[in-house]
């Protein structure tokens, strides 16, 4: 394949992040015939028209990432040969309705929402096209309208073999994300990397926003650290129950993954709930896990009593 045309679908942390770092790499490429469309809305996508996306790493700051175009209407954007989809998971089925009137037999979706049944969901309303289950560790956020900062995790994106097409491998599109500096991996099978991805961010969100603690504070505190890995221990159980093969020492990684965030770092999901009346991903973790440790047999007694927590804080 040749990859002339990328669409971005939504510009928050992640979205930012990988499409700000493609844009600044098809900017320093002399000749570049590839496009890179934005796709965001409100005052967010307003600031990244008239001054580009403005992406922040670590000591890098202020960079100037300027897309080929930026808009909240992509039925007028040309179909895409690659397509990052980078919204919330409550913003998924309407996406996915977008995408499937626009994309090709052809184009490559890269979906890097958490969760672990994202392409399943996709699938049910994207029928053409190729899949590629996928995921990224890394920190970031709007730090205000057209400013994404990342303040933790490599920014390593894991990504895998479509089931429905085993065949293809994305060679161009790995050497697209390492001339833009993305760190990845290529797995046949990504679904262990997609369920130990969710094992951390399910854990560390739900008790993050339960507690309104960051990252840091909870790896400081004993006792929250025991509701997280409690979290963790019954995801792998569910996990374990689905025939995801995670590595036995899952837990004691993940909680020290933790360790490469900033003290600082707060949870997107944590970060939802701070803003008041915003959409929030509790039933991607809390609601989720109850669901399958319910349909499989598994107890979730931990994850029950700490979603509980905040659907308290949420109706008060």
């Amino acid at each position: 394949m040749h990859v002339k045309t990328i669409w971005v679908y939504g510009v928050g942390g992640v979205g930012g992040l990988i499409g700000g770092k493609i844009a600044r790499s098809l900017g320093k490429e002399r000749g570049a015939d590839t496009a890179i469309y934005f796709i965001a809305r409100g005052e967010h996508l307003r600031q990244i028209q008239t001054s580009g996306l403005i992406l922040n790493m670590g000591d890098e700051k202020g960079i100037i990432c300027t897309p080929t175009l930026a808009t909240d209407n992509p039925g007028t954007l040309e179909a895409p040969d690659l397509c990052f989809v980078c919204v919330k998971s409550y913003d998924l089925e309407g996406v996915s309705r977008s995408l499937a009137k626009a994309i090709r037999e052809e184009t490559v979706l890269i979906p890097l929402l958490n969760g672990v049944n994202i392409c399943e969901r996709i699938r049910k309303i994207v029928q053409k096209g190729i899949v590629l289950p996928a995921c990224i560790y890394v920190g970031t956020h709007i730090e205000k309208p057209g400013v994404v900062t990342q303040r933790g995790g490599e920014g390593r994106m894991l990504l895998g073999q479509d089931p429905m097409h085993p065949d293809f491998y994305p060679d161009e599109i790995l050497q697209l994300l390492q001339r833009a500096h993305i760190p990845f991996q290529w797995f046949e099978d990504v679904s262990p990397s997609i369920w130990e991805k969710y094992l951390f961010i399910a854990a560390f969100g739900l008790v993050t926003a339960a507690y309104g603690k960051t990252l840091g504070e909870i790896a400081s505190d004993a006792e929250l650290m025991i509701l997280a890995s409690g979290i963790m221990k019954e995801v792998f159980l569910i996990a374990k129950k689905k025939q995801i093969a995670l590595p036995p020492d899952v837990v004691n990684a993940s909680i020290a993954k933790a360790n490469n965030f900033p003290y600082e770092t707060k949870t997107s999901y944590q970060r939802d709930l701070e803003e008041h009346g915003k959409q929030n991903e509790g039933d991607l973790f809390g609601a989720t896990i109850m669901s399958m440790g319910r349909d499989l047999g598994v107890p979730t007694p931990i994850a029950e009593s700490v979603y509980n927590k905040i659907l308290g804080k949420i109706s008060r």
